[in-house]
């Protein structure tokens, strides 16, 4: 195969990879929080010269020894867009959104029996009823949120309840408000730094490897200031105006690539028949 249709084969490979980031982005464009992510581009060249000494290392080899040589574009790195999103009233008394940016609910998640913290933006919040009487306050997912004490969790028998600027959850028993919990809110000092787990949420990254101390990239925010908006939740911040011009610029670049290995195709042919 020629060197031009292993260039367009291997940018084809890349934008498809887009394609797929643009659908995830699009298909998210109601999802309460979402950050939407951009793919970044970059040529590709690499040079690898395998000496090998041993004889005993070249048995079963297919390929000669020697220089390869790989070219075209791949996806250097995918980039979350941190913007804050539109806020939206709903007047409901368990939604709440964040007002600044880089600002994280905590909640508890469970996978294969070990618990573990997640961060999102989503706060869409509901009660689910537990076993002694009690309502824990969770995800749409049904993820424990994370208070000022572990998961939140009241108990049943209320007559109101909502959560204020502060974050602190106000339930009225019998005409008396009292603050029963607040949602322990943290800042994302490296925001960019965070892995996407899925479902909307955040987890930190493998912090041994990248040598941050957790207190680097998450640091827990001040409990007296005003950082929510109630009755309220953040929109995505996906533009589908955007999303749609980057979606028809990246299916003709695929058209491209494509056309190119047709074209090599059919020079091979020619000089083949030229050839005989």
């Amino acid at each position: 195969m020629s060197q031009m249709m292993i260039q367009a084969a291997v940018t084809m490979n890349q934008l498809q990879n887009k394609l797929d980031l643009i659908g995830n982005n699009m298909a998210n464009s109601q999802t309460t929080g979402y950050k939407s992510r951009q793919a970044e581009f970059s040529s590709l060249l690499t040079q690898q010269v395998n000496n090998l000494t041993d004889p005993a290392n070249a048995q079963g080899r297919l390929t000669p020894e020697g220089i390869r040589v790989g070219s075209g574009a791949r996806l250097g790195s995918t980039n979350m867009n941190l913007n804050q999103g539109a806020i939206r009233e709903t007047n409901r008394d368990l939604d709440v959104a964040l007002t600044s940016e880089n600002l994280l609910f905590q909640v508890e998640v469970t996978e294969n029996g070990q618990v573990g913290t997640r961060y999102t933006r989503d706060g869409s919040f509901y009660l689910s009823p537990m076993e002694n009487g009690q309502m824990m306050l969770t995800t749409s997912d049904g993820n424990p949120v994370i208070g000022n004490n572990g998961p939140i969790s009241i108990q049943d028998g209320f007559d109101s309840i909502e959560i204020n600027e502060y974050g602190q959850l106000l339930v009225g028993r019998n005409g008396q408000q009292t603050i029963e919990d607040q949602l322990t809110i943290v800042e994302a000092i490296r925001p960019r730094l965070l892995e996407s787990t899925g479902q909307n949420l955040f987890q930190l990254p493998n912090l041994e490897a990248l040598g941050f101390n957790a207190e680097e990239i998450i640091q827990e925010t001040n409990p007296q200031t005003a950082i929510l908006q109630s009755k309220a939740l953040e929109q995505s911040n996906v533009d589908i105006s955007k999303e749609m011009s980057d979606l028809l610029m990246t299916q003709r670049l695929y058209q491209f690539n494509s056309r190119t290995i047709t074209m090599g195709d059919q020079m091979m042919g020619l000089v083949n028949q030229i050839r005989s």
